[in-house]
């Protein structure tokens, strides 16, 4: 089921970096209220890692969350709207940046909270092997979620009954900006290997070696094996948070951030295409963005009668407070 075109490869971690460009620049302009936490230099993970599962898989992101829905074939233009807010956007406007959704595609969302996406994911998962299905998932989290006790109890029951879930760490070296030598004692493979939980550690930069990885693991979970960890080894290019663009906090040292940048991931799966097959991707990409940017910026605001809406499943309507 995997997908190893280099060229579909190097789409989507362009896709990823050029949406998360146009999303930064819409941060300032005022258009996306509140800010985001941009994907910028991680876009090999989500797209290796996706390129290696199959149409009824699952999978659960982040508050870094962009990636991983857009590597798993979501809009780029109902995903901006959702970012602006928009009635248009995925989810009416309602998931924002940190909770966008696309059950029609297996994504189950992204989640602010640290290390929920491990929790969310093995319980989808054991679900679906309930009914009979052969579907795997993948759980989504940074260095920061790995002392997080849910993440560990999802570790616990995933190895105990045998469900197929990747769990994928992006370790991008910070915890907002906790160095992850001062947050995690031993090692982030060896909390999987507590729970008997096969692990890898692997290069994140490199799409095609995330995607190869990726893809051994599905295939021996699909084929009946438990869960397994990935620890893919990244560097965020951009801040945390778009508000440290005016704060400028100061905690990563420049050189560094020089070294962590000199490994671009797109690049790397870029410099594995002809250039006219790069040139064509990239002017596609481009023209895809630019749709996605005017459809967002032309689609309605919800309607404040509308707040109390979607809060229950059954579509009932909640009702006003009585004063």
């Amino acid at each position: 089921m995997t997908d190893a075109d280099p060229v579909r490869l190097y789409r989507t971690v362009r896709l990823i970096r050029r949406f998360e460009e146009r999303a930064v620049e819409l941060v300032h302009g005022g258009q996306i209220v509140g800010g985001i936490h941009p994907y910028l230099g991680q876009e090999g993970i989500a797209a290796g890692v996706c390129a290696a599962l199959g149409a009824d898989d699952v999978i659960a992101g982040t508050h870094r969350g962009h990636g991983h829905v857009l590597a798993r074939g979501a809009d780029p233009a109902r995903m901006l709207a959702e970012l602006c807010g928009r009635v248009t956007g995925l989810n009416a406007g309602r998931g924002g940046s940190m909770h966008a959704a696309d059950f029609s595609l297996g994504v189950l969302g992204a989640n602010a909270i640290v290390g929920a996406s491990g929790a969310i994911i093995t319980g989808a998962v054991w679900a679906h092997r309930r009914r009979g299905r052969d579907t795997v998932g993948v759980s989504f989290f940074g260095d920061g979620a790995v002392n997080e006790g849910m993440l560990l109890e999802a570790f616990n029951l995933a190895a105990l009954w045998r469900v197929p879930v990747l769990f994928v760490c992006e370790n991008n070296g910070y915890a907002t900006t906790m160095p992850v030598a001062g947050a995690v004692a031993g090692s982030i493979t060896g909390r999987a290997a507590a729970f008997g939980v096969p692990a890898v550690q692997v290069d994140g930069q490199d799409p095609e070696t995330v995607r190869v990885a990726a893809a051994a693991a599905v295939d021996r979970m699909r084929a009946g094996g438990g869960p397994e960890l990935i620890e893919a080894r990244t560097y965020r290019f951009d801040v945390h948070h778009t508000f440290e663009h005016a704060v400028r906090l100061d905690y990563r040292p420049p050189d560094e951030v020089t070294r962590g940048r000199a490994r671009d991931p797109v690049r790397i799966q870029g410099e594995r295409l002809s250039d006219v097959d790069r040139a064509a991707v990239d002017a596609e990409v481009e023209e895809t963005l630019d749709e996605a940017v005017r459809f967002a910026l032309a689609s309605p605001q919800p309607d404040p009668a509308d707040a109390l809406a979607y809060l229950y499943a059954s579509g009932m309507t909640a009702r006003t407070g009585g004063g």
